[in-house]
């Protein structure tokens, strides 16, 4: 990966990081899922008049966002809500070994050794993780954490062939525009009372909503796309979670005021070494041929 790229993909957590975290007050005008909704929807709105209807790639994009939007944030963002900040931020850090084991199945990208001693370090992390007090009893949210993990990279792995093929900002807005209503209905039928929750949210949340949807939503995954275009996965995904742990866990403590347990350090320490020689998955040989 070129400096070029490796410092439009270094933007990514900083972004990515702060606003996953500074979400979670929102949660109290909004619900996960309607948030989310939020978000995509005031993202499609910004851009989607910028780019014309991707024809012949809209089933393919519409697939994609089921996952990568849809699926993915409901879950990751309704697991954020039932457990701290400071301890979501660093299991989504699994995103790196599932990228690996979905782009083994499905890109056909063979990960080494070394990849794989990553990946099962970065599963001990977790582990360990789990076992801080202030995680006791959220079994269910550190789950649904976990599992967000891993639909967002199979995500990832289903988007990477767009993001050869279209525009990267072009490729955020239609995921949004198909994302955004879908998750706004899906909010009024497991929530309920969607116009009370929007007008009855607190202006601060108000303008959480509009920083994830009109700022970070963009710039983010416009970055993340044309980076993605250009770069293997498997270089691509460190780099961008990587940064999150301590840009997320610098938020948490600052902005919400989190109190991070010795356990979680350690299984965030020991994840984040999993991912360390995750990113170093190709040797010499395999880069020449490439």
């Amino acid at each position: 990966m070129n400096i070029k790229d490796t410092f439009v993909a270094s933007l990514v957590p900083i972004f990515l990081g702060f606003g996953f975290v500074i979400a979670k007050p929102a949660f109290e005008s909004f619900p996960p899922i309607l948030l989310m909704g939020i978000r995509f929807t005031f993202a499609a709105s910004l851009l989607i008049w910028w780019f014309p209807i991707p024809k012949g790639y809209l089933k393919r994009i519409f697939a994609a966002s089921l996952v990568a939007n849809t699926l993915q944030y409901s879950i990751t963002y309704t697991g954020l809500d039932l457990i701290d900040a400071s301890s979501a931020v660093l299991l989504v850090q699994m995103e790196v070994p599932f990228g690996v084991i979905f782009a083994y199945f499905i890109l056909k990208e063979k990960p080494t050794i070394r990849a794989l001693i990553g990946i099962a370090i970065a599963f001990v992390g977790v582990y360990i993780l789990t076992g801080s007090p202030n995680l006791d009893g959220k079994f269910i949210g550190i789950s649904l954490t976990i599992l967000g993990s891993a639909i967002w990279a199979l995500g990832q792995v289903m988007v990477k062939p767009l993001s050869k093929e279209i525009n990267p900002l072009a490729l955020v807005a239609w995921l949004a525009f198909f994302s955004g209503p879908i998750l706004i209905l899906l909010s009024s039928i497991i929530d309920g009372n969607t116009v009370n929750y929007l007008t009855n949210a607190k202006i601060d949340h108000w303008i959480i909503a509009i920083y994830i949807g009109l700022i970070m939503q963009p710039i983010t995954y416009g970055c993340f796309y044309y980076v993605l275009k250009n770069n293997p996965l498997y270089k691509v995904l460190p780099i961008v979670t990587m940064g999150i742990p301590p840009t997320g866990l610098l938020a948490a403590i600052f902005l919400l005021g989190e109190k991070p347990t010795q356990e979680l350090f350690i299984g965030g320490a020991i994840i984040i070494v999993g991912v360390i020689l995750i990113i170093f998955t190709k040797n010499k040989k395999e880069e020449e041929i490439k």
